[in-house]
């Protein structure tokens, strides 16, 4: 028999567009029957991607409002630019589809507010696709924590650095929307990566919130020296002004006493890494930079760094148990595959995502409320509760295979306790 399967539209198909789109065709139970980019070639390589794959003719569109229009789809997967993510996912909820999307901060509070809004007088679900939330070593930590290695915890770190200079100051060759983000803002622009992990670690919108929020930005330099050293006077951006300074050190402190640093470095020498760290009151993981392996310290055990690989292996996540099983697909290690399925589970069956749109909502408004506290001389700014106070006693979380606030061991009877290739994480 024949899998039943349901309908879904792609919108946006850039680069990361283009490579999502295949791993969301690969997604039981998803069927991709329209696309859509502003851009015509992009549109066309669309519909392109899903005969390639599926060998069937779909409709592709430049105006997203005429996919929305359609009523044979039931949800939507917006990879376009970062302030176009909100107007588009709640365009789509207002048109009864479910909405998902990709990583990226807010413009403002309001379209935050208004998101949440939408999603609760629709029912619509309006999920920010965070891959980082299912990537191997963090769910590894998560299940650690959910063990009570780490007792209680007390502070955690994380960021997005990555040298992007070449992609930033390609943006127009390359129709890439982050050099406008470069040169007109200055704030934490990518927080969500990090600080995903970081909230479910936490309980963020279930028994604790963030409170406050405080950011300083360094100087601007890197991208304009890259230029210097890479391009002619003659070239169109040479002398362009950039606002966004080189690093930005953002500071969260939580209803419950924990604190939180992010960090955002795309624009000097700087190999990848998340930075990611927690630390408790019985232990401490430090995420070393690729290839190097990361390293935890136990306080029951004789103090120093050890190396993270034995714990992994024995506190692997039975998600990623069953993933190794399964076989591991491409994207970001494998990441991007979870994450696309947790999307489709819950629009598929109408339920409560893993990352709902309070998370979506308060991960996003780190970057204009970044914006705001280094424009004020890096004075704190207050965090909007998304919950309008419920995250002080929320009803019941789904459990279930996706489940981000608890290891639900019980959906995994069958899963092995099998050690993969720690490589595939370690992927951008």
């Amino acid at each position: 028999m024949a899998e039943s399967k349901t309908n879904f539209g792609v919108i946006g198909i850039s680069g990361r567009g283009s490579g999502m789109l295949r791993e969301f065709l690969s997604v039981p139970g998803v069927a991709v029957t329209a696309v859509c980019d502003k851009y015509e070639d992009r549109a066309r390589r669309g519909s392109e991607i899903v005969k390639e794959v599926t060998g069937k003719d779909i409709e592709w569109y430049t105006d997203y409002h005429e996919l929305l229009a359609r009523d044979d789809i039931k949800g939507v997967l917006i990879c376009t630019t970062w302030i176009t993510h909100a107007r588009i996912a709640i365009d789509a909820m207002r048109a009864g589809k479910h909405a998902a999307f990709e990583v990226g901060g807010a413009a403002s509070v309001e379209e935050c507010w208004q998101m949440v809004r939408t999603s609760e007088e629709t029912g619509k679900i309006c999920m920010m696709i965070e891959n980082c939330c299912y990537d191997r070593n963090e769910l590894a930590v998560f299940n650690m924590i959910k063990k009570g290695l780490f007792g209680e915890l007390i502070h955690l770190e994380g960021g997005y650095r990555h040298d992007l200079r070449d992609e930033i100051n390609n943006g127009v060759e390359n129709r890439h929307g982050r050099l406008a983000n470069f040169t007109c803002r200055n704030g934490e622009l990518y927080p969500t990566h990090q600080l995903g992990p970081i909230s479910k670690c936490l309980g963020i919108n279930r028994g604790n919130r963030f409170l406050t929020l405080t950011s300083m930005a360094s100087k601007s330099r890197g991208l304009h020296d890259w230029l210097v050293k890479n391009r002619t006077p003659d070239y169109h951006s040479y002398n362009r002004v950039f606002n966004q300074g080189d690093v930005v050190t953002t500071l969260i402190k939580c209803a419950n006493g924990e604190t939180i640093t992010l960090t955002h470095d795309c624009s000097l020498v700087r190999p990848y890494s998340r930075n990611y760290v927690v630390q408790g009151t019985d232990a401490i993981y430090n995420e070393a930079p690729h290839p190097y392996d990361n390293v935890i310290a136990l306080d029951s055990e004789e103090h120093g760094w050890k190396p993270f690989t034995p714990y992994l292996e024995k506190y692997e996540h039975p998600l990623w148990r069953k993933y190794i099983t399964d076989g591991v697909h491409a994207g970001h290690g494998g990441m991007d595959y979870l994450v696309l399925c947790a999307y489709a589970e819950a629009a598929i069956n109408d339920l409560t995502p893993p990352i709902d749109v309070y998370d979506t909502a308060a991960w996003m408004a780190v970057t204009c409320l970044s914006e705001q506290s280094v424009a004020l001389g890096s004075m704190p700014v207050a965090f909007p509760d998304f919950t309008n106070g419920a995250w002080i006693d929320r009803e019941p979380f789904r459990r279930g295979m996706y489940c981000l606030e608890d290891v639900c061991e019980e959906c995994f009877p069958n899963a092995e306790n099998t050690a993969g290739d720690r490589n595939k994480s370690e992927e951008e």
